[in-house]
């Protein structure tokens, strides 16, 4: 059994996620799209951005386009459904708006080149992915726009694949570092289900910083924990165990907390793709005693690695392969150029 049909087994939508541009996030995506066809798997493509051109948009450099097989169901805006070489069958055409023009949801007849889009919001996307499924899609890829760390979102998807690569560092090493990092990130502990679990997501819908305080909730006048710490250290008693902090999580916000304070509680935000602490600055919090937990994390559903970069420097395939399993469980660490060691997966 291939990669494909393994994880079509476990997931319906998988998102590709790239942790740089140029980290190789399309060329993953073409070359699951290709497995599909080997496979004979009916996909549904679909991005949250704009995917397919020849060029860069921004940058004006050359990138890969993206061809799709017969029978594939696509996210194509109206204004982009004459650019496509491919034969489209238009199955549907949405509510969900974008700059160019409404979603149509269509079906390959003549496979060719395809530019595609899909809403520009979670919401929409996920009910749109909901309608693909209904049309015949087995599997649902995602093709991440390099802005947008909310496709990581575990209410996104089912689960990401992440591509990175020497784009990173000239350094491996430091390649792999925030590569284990962000795994660890989006592998955050989540709060276990209890009563707990369930004061913090009600208090949650608040949009304020929460406290609880044994079998009482404090709620300070702050819908953000950013440039707050000093007067979160303020708030921290004796009895405070749990912080909830909406918005993002920096290092700005527990700067000022009394290293007494930063072991004596364990904060809370609502997923990984909230944190934005680097691999280092992470460490020195970790032995510090300092602990953090998620609502909900983020599966991931394998690793694909770039080891060549724009810049014109390259690392060894394998030892890029083998530093960065060394780190990590059962997920899947591969280099599409060379395929998926099955074994792996």
């Amino acid at each position: 059994m291939g990669f494909l049909n393994q994880l079509a087994e476990k997931y319906k939508t998988i998102s590709i996620v790239g942790m740089a541009k140029n980290a190789g996030k399309t060329t993953t995506l073409n070359y699951l799209i290709e497995e599909a066809m080997d496979e004979g798997m009916v996909l549904g493509i679909t991005s949250t951005g704009r995917d397919g051109e020849n060029t860069d948009l921004v940058t004006g450099s050359e990138k890969p386009m993206v061809y799709l097989d017969y029978g594939t169901i696509v996210s194509v805006p109206e204004q982009l459904y004459e650019l496509s070489n491919a034969g489209l069958e238009i199955l549907r055409i949405t509510s969900y708006p974008t700059a160019l023009g409404r979603i149509m949801l269509c079906r390959v007849q003549e496979s060719g080149y395809v530019q595609i889009a899909g809403p520009t919001n979670t919401k929409d996307h996920k009910k749109m992915c909901e309608e693909m499924l209904e049309l015949g899609a087995q599997l649902i890829l995602i093709d991440g726009a390099i802005d947008r760390k909310s496709i990581a979102a575990p209410d996104a998807s089912d689960a990401v694949i992440l591509a990175t690569g020497a784009v990173l560092s000239r350094n491996m090493n430091r390649v792999v570092e925030e590569t284990l990092h962000t795994v660890n990130l989006y592998q955050l502990p989540e709060v276990p289900e209890g009563d707990l679990r369930k004061r913090i997501v009600e208090g949650a819908s608040e949009e304020r910083i929460m406290l609880i305080e044994g079998e009482k909730e404090r709620f300070l006048e702050l819908a953000t924990g950013l440039l707050s710490s000093k007067y979160l250290d303020d708030a921290i008693t004796k009895e405070t165990q749990w912080v909830y902090i909406p918005g993002a999580f920096t290092q700005s916000v527990i700067a000022d907390i009394h290293p007494s304070k930063l072991k004596q509680v364990s904060f809370v935000v609502k997923d990984p793709t909230r944190v934005f602490i680097g691999a280092k600055s992470w460490k020195q919090l970790k032995k510090r005693g300092f602990r953090l937990y998620v609502l909900q994390a983020i599966k991931i559903a394998g690793i694909s690695v770039n080891p060549y970069s724009p810049s014109g420097y390259s690392f060894d395939h394998k030892d890029l392969i083998n530093s960065i399993k060394e780190g990590l469980g059962d997920i899947p660490v591969f280099d599409v150029k060379y395929g998926v060691d099955y074994a792996t997966v």
